[in-house]
């Protein structure tokens, strides 16, 4: 079967992916990421992340002990460490209602790997895949892939964290509905980026959940506000350890390699200094998009 390559820049790092054309052809919520030159970005570090193979096979062929499993809505991710002849890499396996869809092979250091499909649901697993391996080969540069909504309003991001099912894609389709010049910037999973002058700046990806919002863009970070549910309204600044307890559940990545954990914790580090945190207790009403906008908003510019 016929291949192709195609490489991506996202948040200004690039990455290449070779696979059958026909699902190259698939990938077209990477089309605007085919191109490096931002219409809003400073220039900084770009790096060659990685470079993906895919293709077709059925089984897992390698023995792995299982590390760790995520499931949400109906998609199962199992990450474990390949033990046998070829110890020393990572295996993810990609399941939608219990089956195989595909799985992932990555080299020690992530810059290379294999992810093979099986023939079900090979375009969520391919996303998948390329998510996992974006996040981890990012994380020494700086860049960090956070499971959160986010809405753009005067040239500036605003990203609600929280658990699946605390309503991050409600509070921002709130802000679209109540807060006056508000637009959704990705509805899931937004990269941030603390550059080389300490700055902080979102930018968009070619992953949105449920969302079709694919930006080649990127602005400053103004705030990140974890939502919780509750029978009222109620926002509140927070600082130090609870501030970075706070920003750490909502940030994509493996902790037991020590080179991503420490990548991790210093982009958090960074991000929590220099980016105001709060935690917002809603109801799911326009009056807790109107507080929550005010507060973050004025805060934000003082």
């Amino acid at each position: 079967m016929e291949s192709g390559t195609v490489t991506y820049f996202v948040a200004g790092h690039r990455f290449t992916v070779t696979a059958p054309s026909d699902l190259i052809e698939q990938m077209g919520n990477y089309s605007r990421f085919t191109c490096p030159a931002f219409t809003n970005e400073p220039d900084d570090v770009c790096v060659q992340l990685f470079r993906l193979g895919v293709n077709w096979g059925v089984e897992v062929p390698v023995d792995y002990e299982e590390l760790l499993c995520q499931d949400d809505e109906g998609q199962q991710i199992v990450c474990g460490r390949i033990t046998g002849p070829t110890e020393g890499g990572t295996i993810f396996v990609f399941k939608y209602e219990s089956r195989i869809a595909g799985w992932l092979t990555c080299s020690p250091d992530y810059t290379t790997a294999r992810l093979v499909l099986t023939g079900w649901q090979c375009k969520p697993a391919l996303d998948s895949a390329i998510m996992v391996l974006y996040s981890l080969s990012a994380a020494p540069y700086g860049t960090v892939l956070f499971h959160a909504s986010a809405v753009c309003l005067d040239g500036k991001v605003y990203m609600f964290l929280g658990k699946s099912g605390t309503g991050k894609s409600t509070h921002s389709r709130l802000w679209l509905e109540n807060v006056t010049g508000s637009s959704l910037f990705n509805d899931d999973n937004p990269v941030v980026r603390v550059l080389s002058d300490g700055t902080v700046r979102v930018f968009g990806s070619p992953w949105s959940g449920k969302t079709p919002c694919y930006h080649n863009i990127s602005y400053p970070l103004a705030a990140l506000v974890k939502l919780s549910q509750a029978p009222f309204n109620r926002i509140d600044r927070l600082v130090g350890v609870t501030a970075y307890a706070a920003v750490i559940p909502g940030v994509s990545g493996i902790r037991w390699d020590r080179h991503i954990a420490d990548g991790l914790h210093n982009t958090e580090n960074s991000i929590v200094r220099t980016v105001p945190v709060w935690s917002l207790e809603c109801l799911p009403d326009a009056e807790a998009a109107r507080l929550c906008s005010d507060t973050v908003t004025l805060k934000s510019d003082s």
